[in-house]
């Protein structure tokens, strides 16, 4: 485990307004062993083509720094409108450029939160829509030696992703992957550890980032949370990973904000039918050791406005952390 290399995603360090360049000193600068640009943040004037991704390349390459790519979408319709979207032309240049790069991943993260939505699209058709042109992409990803690395985000759970590739008739390493956003995990109402099982085979990349959940009159309220303050079991998590990917990079994501989840809502609930009762037990039990903690004094809530003046520090307590995990070893 000591051997895994840490970094920092791009979106961590937003409020700072790096270009790439600049975020790949920070790298160097803070002892981070690499980056993944979840987003680019170019400057006004500049393209982003062949020469300065090659340029951008030559750099890490020189400071022994990981790349990471994003830039991918898996939702080919608007959640909103359900008019069509073309992310074949999305991920086609997603994938040139990591392959320019140097990336075997390009992360995809369509967004939204369409299970807080009671008008939109079910789930069922949102994964049929994926399947058939996720299936479509897959001759154009292997030409590029890609993997899209779809995001644990506030879409889709790991049963109904794993549903997912079996629709795609996909295997692991090949076409299709996880980026494994640890915390983002509670918000779609799984325990990290478990979903993180269920997930390994198919995890390529990560977002290593710890939570709280509270239990409020209005349901669950999940929140992002220091490395190592939080309940998510970042140790065990990684030490899973680490177990089937000895070379899996650990890439720190961190922000400010919570998000209410609706347990109370019969409907709402009724939208996660692969939750199972003994998960749902090991959730109230995170709850009650986030309140714990809060009561002592020893997590919060970082609301979102706040993140801009934490975020550096904070981001170099996540690295530090998450390297002493390593150092502890196995629980």
């Amino acid at each position: 485990m000591r051997s895994l290399k840490v970094g920092v995603d791009s979106y961590s360090l937003k409020p700072l307004d790096l270009s790439p360049f600049e975020l790949l000193e920070w790298a160097v600068m803070n002892g981070a062993d690499g980056v993944q640009f979840s987003e680019v943040n170019v400057p006004a004037g500049t393209v982003l083509d062949k020469t300065l991704l090659q340029e951008l390349r030559s750099f890490a390459e020189e400071n022994r720094l990981y790349v990471e790519w994003g830039g991918g979408e898996h939702i080919p319709i608007h959640p909103d409108s359900r008019q069509p979207k073309d992310i074949f032309a999305v991920n086609r240049r997603a994938a040139e450029q990591a392959f320019q790069m140097g990336s075997s991943t390009v992360r995809s993260c369509s967004g939204g939160l369409m299970r807080w939505k009671k008008d939109g699209p079910s789930t069922g058709e949102f994964l049929g829509l994926m399947a058939a042109s996720l299936r479509e992409q897959k001759p154009m990803l292997r030409d590029f030696g890609v993997i899209l690395a779809i995001e644990t985000h506030f879409e889709f759970t790991s049963f109904e992703l794993l549903r997912l590739f079996e629709m795609c008739g996909a295997v692991p390493g090949e076409y299709l992957g996880i980026c494994l956003d640890t915390m983002n995990l509670l918000t779609m109402l799984e325990e990290p550890v478990m979903a993180a099982r269920r997930l390994l085979p198919w995890v390529v990349t990560t977002h290593i980032k710890d939570g709280g959940l509270m239990l409020t009159a209005d349901g669950f309220v999940s929140f992002t949370a220091e490395a190592g303050k939080g309940v998510v079991g970042l140790s065990a998590v990684i030490e899973a990973l680490a177990a089937v990917h000895p070379h899996i990079t650990l890439t720190v994501e961190d922000h400010g904000g919570d998000f209410l989840i609706p347990v109370n809502d019969p409907d709402f609930l009724a939208r996660f039918p692969d939750l199972s009762v003994p998960e749902l037990v090991r959730l109230l039990g995170l709850a009650v050791r986030t309140r714990a903690l809060m009561d002592a004094g020893k997590l919060a809530v970082l609301p979102r406005d706040r993140w801009p003046a934490a975020c550096e520090p904070r981001v170099l307590r996540d690295i530090q952390s998450v390297r002493r995990m390593l150092d502890a070893g196995p629980e």
